[in-house]
C-alpha cells in the first residue's frame, strides 16, 4: 500500500503516521517519486485503506496489487539509480562491467583490469568464490582473491564486483569489494538474500537457471525488504532445450522488466551463450533492447583460463565491442562514455569537491537537458536558462562551471548563433555528446489528434517534422523558444485542442500524453552538443580539436591551409565559415579535426598552420 503525503504535511503529523505504522508492525519505505512524498508500507492487515485515508497529512492511498511490492513500478515510477563510487547504473550512460570469470593470480587480474579499463569498462568483475558443478573444478582463491580485487581497485580506480556464496562471507565482502553478486544458483537462497538485504553494498542479482521473471522479482523483493534498495537485476540466460548455446538469453525480459520494476538491468551475454563468437552480437542486441549495463567476461589468455575460457573475449575483441556499443547507444537514448571515470574524478576534485553547475537552454525535459544528463550523469547540478547568451555569460562570469550548447543537427544543420558566441567569448570546448532527437506530439490525456487546432514547438522542431505537420491542414503552428516550454504551455492551458512537439521525457515530467511518437521526418535525426567551460583542470586523452581561423583575402588562401591538413593526414570532420563580427565580407572558419593539435608529433603542422593563417585560436581539445 502507498500513502501519498500532503504537500503541507507538518513534521508532527508525519511523525505520528510513522509511529502508528511502526506500532502496527509495518515495513516502511519513504521515497520521493515524481515530485510526491510517499510512504510505502507492507501492512499486516490491521487497518484498511479507509483508515489510512483518515490520517492527517495523508493526501491519497493506493494499493499495490503485485506480489513484488517494493520493487514494482506501482511503488516507484522513477527508475532507481544505483551508485557505485563514481559510477551510476540505471542512468543515460551505459555501464560496462568486465573481467575474468575467476581471479587466478594478482598478475592476471591486474593485466586484465588495465586492458578493460582502456577499452571503456568502468567496473571490474572477478570471482573469488566459485560455485562449480564439479567438486574437482577450481573453486576460487577465496579471501586471497578478494585482497587481489581490492588492490585492483586501488591501482586502477575500477570498482570491483564479485560473487558471494554464503552469509558467512558478508564481513569479508563489506571489507574488500564494491558490489556483491548473487549467482544464478543462489537466486532463491533466501537466507543469503536476507543477508545481503542487510548489507551496505549494492547487489547484482542474477536470474536463476529456470526461473520465471516473477520468481526473480520476488527474490529482489527479499533484498529490498531487508533494507538494501540498491539492487541490479542481471539476465544471464535460462536453461532451455536448445543445445547450440550454453543457455538461452532472454532479451524479451528487458522490456518486460522495464514495465514491471524500477530496478536497473544488466545483461551477461557471456554466461548466456557460453561461446566467444556469440558474446558480442548478443551484447549489441542487449543495448538495442534497452539494457542499462553489460557484464562481459574478458581474459588475456582464455585458452588457459581456470574457469569459462571458451566464452571469454580477448581484450582486443572487447575493444571492438565497446566501439560498436558507442555507435549503437545514442539510437536508444543512451551513451557509452569512454571518459566516464576520469570525467567524474575531475569534476569532483574541482573547487574542493563541491557540487558543480551545468547550464542548458530551455527547461527540464528538453533535449538540452537530456544531453546534459548523458554527458554528466548526476555528477553536477543542472540549471535551465532562457538564452544561449545567458549560458555563455554564466560560464564566463564563473556563476556556473559548464554550459551545454547545441552546435549542429543532422537535419537542420548548424546552430549559427552558438558558433558566433564561441567566436565572441573566451571559453573552451571541453567535450561533446551526440543524442538522437525523437519528437513526439504531446497533449492532454483526453485530447484527440483530429481535434488539435494549435501546435507549439521550437522552429528547428517544426523544420524536422515538416512532413508530419503537412498532415494538419488548418492547424496553426506556434513557434516558441524551446520544446519543453511548449509542453509546459500546453499543460498550463488545459486546452485539449492545443498540442506540443517535444520529448517523451517532457511528457512524463508534465504528466501529459504522447499522442504520436517518432514524428520527425528522418530517423537519423541527431544533435551534437558542445560542453563549454572557462577552464578545464585535469589531463585526459584528446582525440579531437576544434579551431577557428581566418586567412588573407587572396586567391588560394583557404586552399593553402587545407593543404597543411592534407599533408599531415589530419581528417577534418567539420568546416564552416561565419562572418567576422564588425567586419563585413570577412570570414572566420570553424574546423573540427580528428587529432590533438598540440601533441608533440603535430608541432610542425601547428607551425605551418600559424604561418598560413592570419588568426588562429584553439576552441577546445577533447
Amino acid at each position: 500500500m502507498i500513502l501519498v503525503l500532503d504537500e503541507k504535511i507538518t513534521k508532527e503529523q508525519k511523525t505520528e503516521i510513522t509511529s502508528l505504522l511502526s506500532d502496527d508492525g509495518c515495513i516502511i519505505r519513504e521515497i520521493t517519486d515524481a515530485g510526491q512524498n510517499i510512504i510505502g508500507i507492507i501492512a499486516k492487515n490491521k487497518r484498511t485503506a479507509a483508515d489510512y485515508e483518515q490520517m492527517k497529512g495523508v493526501a491519497d492511498v493506493r494499493s499495490i496489487k503485485t506480489s513484488h511490492k517494493l520493487v514494482s513500478r506501482d511503488f516507484q515510477s522513477e527508475d532507481t539509480l544505483v551508485r557505485i563510487g563514481n559510477v551510476v547504473v540505471g542512468g543515460d550512460r551505459i555501464v560496462v562491467i568486465a573481467g575474468p570469470c575467476a581471479v587466478e593470480s594478482h598478475t592476471q587480474a591486474m593485466t586484465i583490469a588495465k586492458e578493460v579499463k582502456r577499452y571503456g569498462a568502468v567496473l571490474f568483475r572477478g570471482g573469488a568464490y566459485k560455485p562449480r558443478s564439479s567438486p574437482y573444478s577450481f573453486q576460487g582463491m577465496e579471501e586471497e582473491g578478494l585482497k587481489i580485487l581490492a588492490d585492483v581497485r586501488e591501482k586502477t580506480g575500477l570498482g570491483v564486483v564479485t560473487e558471494m556464496t554464503s552469509p558467512v562471507q558478508a564481513q569479508l565482502m563489506e571489507k574488500y569489494v564494491d558490489v556483491v553478486q548473487i549467482g544464478a544458483r543462489n537466486m532463491q537462497n533466501f537466507e543469503l538474500l536476507k543477508c545481503v538485504g542487510k548489507m551496505s553494498k549494492p547487489v547484482v542479482l542474477k536470474r536463476g537457471l529456470a526461473s520465471t521473471i516473477q520468481e526473480w522479482l520476488m527474490s529482489a523483493e527479499y533484498i529490498v525488504a531487508g533494507g538494501n534498495k540498491n539492487v541490479i537485476l542481471c539476465e544471464r540466460g535460462i536453461r532451455t532445450f536448445e543445445p547450440y548455446t550454453r543457455n538461452t538469453l532472454d532479451l524479451s525480459a528487458i522490456p518486460v522488466l522495464k514495465q514491471l520494476t524500477h530496478l536497473p538491468i544488466v545483461i551477461d551475454p557471456s554466461h548466456a551463450t557460453g561461446i566467444r563468437e556469440k558474446v558480442s552480437p548478443m551484447a549489441r542486441a542487449a543495448i538495442a533492447a534497452g539494457a542499462d549495463a553489460l557484464m562481459i567476461e574478458v581474459h588475456n589468455d582464455p585458452d588457459n583460463a581456470l574457469s569459462d575460457g571458451p566464452q571469454s573475449l580477448y581484450p582486443e575483441q572487447f575493444g571492438e565491442l565497446t566501439r560498436d556499443l558507442y555507435v549503437i547507444a545514442p539510437v536508444v537514448g543512451k551513451q557509452l562514455d569512454f571518459d566516464y571515470l576520469k570525467k567524474s574524478e575531475v569534476i569532483r576534485q574541482m573547487n574542493g569537491g563541491g557540487k558543480k553547475i551545468a547550464a542548458f537552454i530551455g527547461e527540464n525535459g528538453d533535449y538540452s537537458h537530456k544531453a546534459s544528463l548523458s554527458y554528466f550523469g548526476d555528477d553536477v547540478t543542472f540549471l535551465p536558462m532562457k538564452s544561449y547568451r545567458d549560458i555563455f555569460n554564466a560560464c564566463a562570469s564563473g556563476s556556473v562551471e559548464y554550459g551545454v550548447i547545441p552546435v549542429e543537427n543532422s537535419l537542420s544543420g548548424s546552430i549559427h548563433e552558438n558558433f558566433d558566441l564561441l567566436q565572441e567569448y573566451d571559453l573552451n570546448i571541453i567535450g561533446e555528446v551526440t543524442i538522437r532527437i525523437k519528437h513526439a506530439l504531446i497533449a492532454h490525456g483526453d485530447a484527440q489528434k483530429n481535434r488539435i487546432r494549435t501546435i507549439l514547438a521550437s522552429p528547428p522542431a517544426f523544420f524536422q517534422c515538416k512532413n508530419f505537420m503537412d498532415q494538419f491542414l488548418g492547424v496553426e503552428p506556434q513557434p516558441v523558444k524551446a520544446n519543453t516550454s511548449a509542453v509546459r504551455q500546453v499543460k498550463d492551458s488545459g486546452d485539449t485542442t492545443v498540442a506540443a512537439i517535444g520529448s517523451s521525457m517532457a511528457a512524463d515530467i508534465f504528466n501529459l500524453k504522447v499522442i504520436e511518437d517518432s514524428i520527425e521526418d528522418n530517423p537519423r535525426n541527431f544533435t551534437r552538443f558542445a560542453i563549454i567551460a572557462k577552464e578545464y583542470k585535469g589531463h585526459k586523452k584528446v582525440s579531437k580539436t576544434s579551431i577557428v581561423f581566418s586567412t588573407g583575402n587572396e586567391p588560394g588562401a583557404l586552399f593553402e591551409v587545407m593543404k597543411v591538413f592534407s599533408t599531415h593526414k589530419i581528417n577534418l570532420v567539420k568546416l564552416e565559415s561565419r562572418p567576422i563580427l564588425g567586419k563585413p565580407w570577412e570570414y572566420m572558419f570553424y574546423a573540427d579535426l580528428e587529432a590533438d593539435i598540440l601533441s608533440d608529433t603535430l608541432a610542425p603542422m601547428m607551425a605551418e598552420l600559424k604561418d598560413k593563417s592570419e588568426v588562429l585560436r584553439i576552441l577546445g581539445r577533447y
